[in-house]
């Protein structure tokens, strides 16, 4: 059987990854709309990838414009079994300094309203969440970073803030007192809606500055953010490199191929009928008769 599509999810300053070969463009539509960008679609490492720059090339879309459903839906459609993100974060802690990269295991909600499901309009469904990440997946990402020299935390705390605006010196300190790690404004959704769709998820979490809690650094500002953040993306590029070699031909010892087996709560004969054709590619094989 043949290895599994692997999606990349590039964020901010990640906007390509070089070496595709035979790359092609797919603009996709989606029930949701349209995806970021348009996915790029190739064999990097010897491993079928997509390629999608969350932001858009040219960085055209804020965190809170985003798309979630369209970018993890176009995914599933291209038949991608593993998503590797890359994220711009600040840290949190001390020990995390600026150009290290935290692979986080989980994730606290500090958004506002953001659909973060494909369920919903005449279907329920629950999935199980307590382990947001797939631990295979993130276990790879740490193995890479190390073999390419990268300064790597395994584990660890994502909270995920509306923005676009950074924290305020106030919710810095509570979040610390909290035991956050990092801080972005993107990964949370995807991780939902990658494990809806059963794909394995894990983020490259790039730290960036810390925020605005360290008393001896200078405030996070944009352009001290950009400068390490190019740094940090070159790195993410080895690590997706090493990882796409070291992953598995098939999926297996996580329960994310399987998240939505026993997740549907809706009886099968009350889904309507035009729910069920738009999220065919996630929920079909559980609709269909036993033996099809």
């Amino acid at each position: 059987m043949a290895a599994g599509l692997v999606g990349i999810i590039g964020g901010s300053g990640l906007y390509q990854m070089e070496g595709l070969r035979n790359a092609k463009e797919i603009r996709l539509k989606t029930p949701f709309g349209p995806p970021s960008d348009a996915i790029v679609t190739g064999t990097l490492e010897g491993r079928r990838v997509a390629f999608l720059s969350r932001h858009g090339r040219g960085h055209r879309i804020m965190p809170t414009e985003l798309n979630f459903r369209a970018n993890i839906y176009g995914m599933k459609v291209l038949g991608a079994e593993w998503i590797i993100s890359a994220s711009a974060v600040g840290s949190m802690r001390e020990e995390y300094r600026p150009r290290d990269i935290v692979i986080p295991d989980q994730f606290f909600d500090r958004t506002r309203g953001r659909v973060s499901t494909f369920f919903g309009d005449g279907i329920v469904a629950h999935v199980p969440f307590a382990d947001p990440t797939c631990n295979v997946l993130g276990g790879v990402l740490f193995r890479a970073g190390q073999q390419v020299g990268a300064r790597m935390h395994r584990g660890g705390t994502y909270v995920c803030i509306e923005g676009p605006h950074f924290s305020t010196r106030a919710e810095s300190r509570i979040y610390r007192q909290w035991g956050v790690d990092v801080i972005g404004m993107t990964n949370l959704q995807e991780a939902k809606l990658a494990r809806e769709a059963e794909i394995c998820y894990a983020t490259m979490a790039l730290v960036t500055d810390y925020d605005v809690w360290h008393e001896t650094e200078e405030d996070v500002t944009v352009e001290a953010v950009v400068a390490v953040l190019m740094e940090n993306v070159e790195t993410a590029k080895k690590i997706v490199r090493a990882a796409l070699a070291m992953l598995p031909v098939q999926r297996g010892g996580c329960p994310c191929p399987t998240a939505l087996r026993d997740g549907i709560i809706t009886q099968r004969d009350a889904i309507p009928a035009r729910r069920r054709k738009a999220l065919e590619p996630i929920i079909g094989k559980y609709l269909r008769p036993k033996g099809r």
